[in-house]
């Protein structure tokens, strides 16, 4: 019997389906590395720092003035001052003192400073910034205890405030790419098995069709011997009554010719 041959090329809508399905994967996996990247890292090195108690030990302003740049347009740029405040606090941890600051990008920015205030451009906008922070220090939290966040391993002479990412950061990152990456995934198989039990539906259907033509084509001739008894069991023609037949070349005669 010949081979059957199915087609497996793909429809226009199949070949959409897993060009989309590819393209959500691609997204997925850059999206994985771009946010792992940008804010994974930084979000387990945030939640690396263990909670502690701390107070408040002393509440100083050097008369260091620091440098910030601000921004008053697309193309406008400038730099403008700051006081310096730097609040020092007593950790439940190592029980020692260390400098506060109020996140990580405020440590970065300026590690010898507990608070960097938006950029102003008046320099007085600045300055009562930070004299505002002072004061809520020195007077309201001075005499208590708050949750402060320590990492011995990476600074052990600096404590956070607050933490600038936290856990729903850490599901964000990777939420989002899984879940891009998982459907993209599932469209292209989706497809690919559409198409494959398809063909395979195709096969069984012409191999059924090939098979009953050979069967036609494998069937007996009808029997010869029942035809004859058939033949034989049918009635003849009907005798025919007999009757003068004239001989081929008799030519007829005329009654007057008979008389004479």
């Amino acid at each position: 019997m010949a081979k059957i041959r199915v087609s497996y090329e793909y429809s226009e809508a199949e070949d959409k389906s897993i060009r989309l399905g590819l393209f959500l994967i691609a997204c997925g996996i850059l999206s994985l590395f771009i946010l792992g990247f940008c804010w994974l890292s930084p979000t387990l090195q945030s939640l690396q720092s263990k909670p502690a108690n701390c107070t408040v030990v002393s509440v100083l302003r050097p008369e260091e003035m620091f440098e910030c740049v601000f921004t008053c347009g697309a193309d406008c740029k400038g730099t403008s001052l700051y006081p310096c405040l730097q609040i020092f606090v007593n950790n439940s941890e190592s029980n020692s003192v260390a400098l506060l600051h109020f996140d990580e990008q405020q440590l970065v920015l300026n590690p010898k400073c507990s608070y960097v205030p938006p950029c102003e451009r008046d320099n007085q906008k600045n300055r009562d910034s930070v004299l505002w922070w002072e004061d809520y220090f020195s007077r309201e939290v001075s005499s208590q205890s708050f949750t402060c966040f320590f990492n011995q391993q990476r600074r052990p002479d600096d404590v956070l405030w607050r933490r600038s990412h936290d856990t729903s950061v850490l599901l964000h990152c990777v939420l989002w790419p899984m879940v891009s990456l998982l459907l993209g995934t599932m469209i292209v198989l989706l497809t690919v098995c559409t198409r494959s039990l398809a063909v395979r539906a195709e096969a069984l259907q012409k191999r059924k069709c090939s098979y009953e033509v050979c069967q036609d084509l494998g069937s007996p001739p009808p029997d010869r011997n029942k035809a004859a008894d058939l033949l034989a069991a049918s009635p003849g023609p009907e005798p025919q009554s007999p009757s003068r037949t004239l001989p081929l070349f008799a030519v007829p005669v005329r009654r007057r010719d008979r008389e004479h």
